[in-house]
């Protein structure tokens, strides 16, 4: 199972890049996971509902189970955050893990940046991201050490991704 990380400030626009990426990707026949980190207080469950009642209670895991899907809830109770390696060993196999948020974690990642943002670029502070994907077109003083792809050629991110994580044999691409 290969991860590869989509980075950039809240407004970017990663989910709706992830939104384009995944039905392309799948289409070629691959199975693809997304690990997605929220930076608050989340929850699936609905107060009153059986699930939420028993988390209530104490219980440390609750699995809901349909005939359609099925989610498993894990209360952390103080405990520490568990490692981005941790999170993605609960998947089934797949051949990609798109990984949104974790802009911190040294996977390769491609950055959603859009200077109309206000918001300086995460490539030059941080090496382990490895392209960049603008609606801005690189700049003359902008350093060619990342690949730069225009955020609206969603088929040059899907061969840039596929292209880069075949080359690599770890689980980080």
């Amino acid at each position: 199972m290969k991860l590869f990380g989509i980075a950039g400030y809240s407004g970017s626009g990663k989910t709706t890049l992830m939104e384009r990426l995944l039905p392309r990707i799948t289409a070629l026949g691959l199975r693809v996971s997304v690990l997605k980190h929220a930076h608050h207080n989340f929850d699936v469950d609905q107060p009153g509902k059986d699930s939420f009642r028993h988390r209530q209670a104490g219980a440390s895991e609750v699995l809901l189970a349909s005939s359609a899907r099925w989610v498993l809830m894990n209360e952390l109770r103080g405990a520490r955050e568990p490692t981005l390696a941790e999170y993605a060993a609960h998947f089934s196999p797949c051949d990609l893990v798109l990984v949104e948020g974790f802009k911190h974690e040294a996977i390769p990642q491609l950055e959603v940046y859009r200077p109309a943002n206000g918001k300086p670029p995460l490539w030059p502070e941080l090496s382990h991201i490895v392209a960049v994907a603008s609606d801005q077109a690189r700049q003359v003083n902008q350093s060619a050490d990342v690949v730069w792809l225009d955020l609206n050629d969603v088929d040059a991110i899907v061969r840039f991704i596929l292209d880069y994580c075949s080359t690599r044999e770890n689980d980080a691409c």
